[in-house]
């Protein structure tokens, strides 16, 4: 049996994604980006936020548990990809961490929910969707669409 196929498969590198929250129903009438609307976003960004950093701590561990100097190149090639992997997923994470920061920082100034182009209510379902949004949907469509254009 060939080395390669004896050993186990390299893990994918999971990304953590926001979950596990009920979502706001607005009542009748009531006032858009209120108390109770901001800390509904508040709470789910701090939520995501710790769910990251704790897949942070588990790559150091892994990375620390894991780190062998194998004889054989093929394995220590195929471990330093699997590193390199995980690196990149947690600095695609960190950098979403920072856009958490930021967003939590625009709910305290109660700049959140409103688009940064148009002004316009950004909405409830699509932030619950993406709470670091910061654009409408049109306002990001035609974002996207300029974006195509110049990168053709």
């Amino acid at each position: 049996m060939p080395r390669a196929a004896a050993k186990k498969p390299a893990k994918k590198a999971a990304s953590v994604e926001f979950k596990n929250f009920v979502p706001y129903k607005p009542k009748r009438g009531e006032e858009y980006m209120n108390e109770k609307q901001c800390e509904h976003f508040k709470a789910i960004l701090l939520n995501w936020k710790a769910e990251l950093m704790e897949e942070v701590d588990r790559t150091v561990t892994h990375m620390k548990d894991e780190a062998a100097n194998f004889p054989d190149p093929a394995d220590r090639a195929t471990q330093e990809e699997e590193f390199s992997l995980e690196l990149r997923t947690r600095d695609r994470e960190r950098k979403l961490i920072k856009k958490i920061d930021s967003t939590i920082e625009r709910i305290e100034q109660e700049d959140y929910g409103f688009c940064d182009t148009c002004g316009i209510e950004i909405g409830i379902k699509r932030l619950e969707a993406r709470p670091t949004a910061n654009l409408c949907i049109d306002c990001k469509t035609l974002d996207e669409i300029k974006e195509k254009q110049e990168l053709g």
